[in-house]
């Protein structure tokens, strides 16, 4: 095509712009292929937030019993599974399901991420794939139901005695199941609790259970010292001192 003399000349550098751009696109393509680097996510700053968690449920637990000094004792000590699991319920629900992270985790500026998304090349991308609505269903079904049903079980075995009963005795063999099964249960989550120190991605076994990994939330802050995370702890250890005293 012919240029009218009236139209100025194309740049010598957009010609070889167009020249090169076959050979960028198999650097591109090469570049993709490659692995990266996997994430690190401090170990600490994981089991710091599982303190604080425990911090804040214990200082709620402390002002559920106070406002329920007027009633009779008999009513806290019989209701006392289900006053937790609302209690629990109310926590999930204000955190993991609704933001993906408790309030624990969000003072560690740390979040949940899908990490049946992020395998091999993937796990180190700047976005983070969010939970699904079912990881979060599953995830309180067993933290919040499962601590519950877990406490009521072994309230009744214990008060109706299943344990003294004979040995041919269903309800002995019951106890003997559940017994069993929190061993196995404690086992598990310790040989887990030993693998998160050896890579220290999944905090607990109902997290690798779910893929739940708790990632930074912040990105840029994650290889400096945060003075605002720090001082929220400050804060919040002041303030939980403060309630016990």
């Amino acid at each position: 095509m012919l240029r009218s003399p009236s139209q100025p000349p194309i740049p010598e550098w957009k010609n070889d712009w167009k020249q090169i751009q076959p050979a960028l696109r198999k650097i591109r393509r090469s570049m993709a292929s490659l692995p990266t680097s996997s994430l690190k996510v401090m170990r600490v700053s994981q089991l710091d937030s599982d303190i604080l968690d425990f911090e804040l449920f214990d200082i709620l637990k402390q002002q559920l019993w106070n406002a329920l000094e007027l009633f009779k004792p008999t009513f806290k000590e019989s209701l006392e599974p289900e006053l937790l699991a609302i209690l629990n319920f109310v926590l999930f629900k204000l955190s993991v399901y609704d933001s993906s992270a408790t309030y624990g985790a969000q003072l560690q500026n740390l979040k949940y991420r899908n990490e049946w998304k992020h395998g091999g090349a993937l796990e180190s991308i700047a976005t983070d794939a969010p939970l699904t609505k079912t990881q979060k269903i599953i995830y309180g079904v067993l933290t919040v139901g499962g601590q519950y049903a877990w406490t009521r079980l072994n309230r009744l075995v214990t008060i109706r005695g299943w344990g003294e009963l004979d040995e041919t005795d269903m309800r002995y063999k019951f106890y003997r199941l559940l017994q069993a099964g929190e061993k196995y249960w404690k086992a598990f989550s310790l040989l887990n609790f030993l693998v998160f120190l050896y890579n220290g991605k999944y905090r607990t076994l109902i997290d690798r259970i779910l893929a739940m990994r708790l990632v930074y939330a912040k990105k840029s802050l994650n290889r400096q010292v945060s003075f605002e995370f720090l001082n929220r702890q400050m804060v919040w250890h002041a303030f939980t001192v403060g309630c016990r005293g």
